[in-house]
């Protein structure tokens, strides 16, 4: 899902146009066949589990869309997006946060098929452990893992799957939602993707009075999300910031990409 965080960016055509110092964002330009000047406002904390590479990828191209009037399809962004992390990660990123910056709202991935779900009123609190961390580390750790004990690591992913596929018929019952999200959290820990600080925070957030916390993102650093009762969000983020973190209050973006008025 989206959250409300955004980042922010702005492309220029401009004859002097020097390389990025990103993959991400060179691979926007490579992409769209022109050259130009950019400038990035990002509310989004890097390597932290909340997507940030995926936003700026997306808010690139769709800059890129307007400045030089190429009439790319939101369709064609999180397509191209997808295509810029794949290659920038060496294979290993998922559709799955392209997708949600390019649309907003709440997505479900599920082999090639991509389906948006209705849009929920549901309260977060994010927890970022300031613990930075390699989403293609942690991808590789699970993947060696699962080589070595196939037997018990299979099941897991697939419990795992069992449980997203179960929560999505709870987006509108936050206290069965936040089971699930416990549950997911728990499989997680199972996987070694978890870490001391994490885990301080989703405990703290639950006792402040979470309906659920967990991990988010490849894990092993980065942030927790917690699914918090409306007029207890502070408490549950001072909770969160009691641990030598960062809370984010936030919600549901619904949006996803668009072209910014007065900037």
């Amino acid at each position: 899902m989206a959250i409300k965080p955004r980042v922010f960016v702005t492309v220029r055509n401009t004859r002097r146009a020097q390389k990025a110092k990103s993959p991400y964002i060179d691979g926007c330009f490579d992409a769209m066949g022109v050259m130009g000047s950019v400038y990035i406002n990002s509310q989004i904390p890097s390597s932290s589990g909340l997507g940030s590479s995926a936003a700026v990828t997306v808010a690139t191209l769709s800059a890129i869309n307007d400045e030089f009037s190429l009439h790319k399809t939101r369709e064609d962004i999180a397509e191209m997006a997808f295509e810029i992390e794949k290659t920038v990660q060496k294979g290993r990123a998922s559709p799955t946060d392209t997708t949600v910056s390019a649309y907003g709202g709440i997505v479900l991935i599920s082999g090639g098929s991509r389906r948006r779900l209705p849009p929920q009123n549901i309260h977060l609190v994010i927890g970022d452990s300031l613990v930075s961390h390699s989403t293609s580390k942690m991808v590789e750790q699970v993947s060696e893992l699962k080589k070595k004990h196939p037997n018990i690591v299979d099941p897991v992913l697939d419990a795992i799957e069992g449980v997203s596929m179960s929560a999505i018929h709870h987006l509108n019952n936050p206290k069965e939602l936040g089971r699930y999200m416990n549950m997911n959290h728990a499989l997680l820990e199972v996987l070694g993707v978890g870490h001391p600080q994490l885990g301080k925070m989703v405990l703290a957030a639950r006792s402040a009075g979470a309906f659920g916390a967990k991990i988010t993102g490849a894990g092993g650093g980065g942030c927790m999300v917690a699914l918090c009762p409306k007029p207890i969000k502070n408490r549950i983020a001072s909770a969160i910031e009691a641990c030598d973190a960062r809370a984010i209050i936030t919600g549901i973006d619904t949006e996803g990409a668009r072209k910014e008025k007065n900037v």
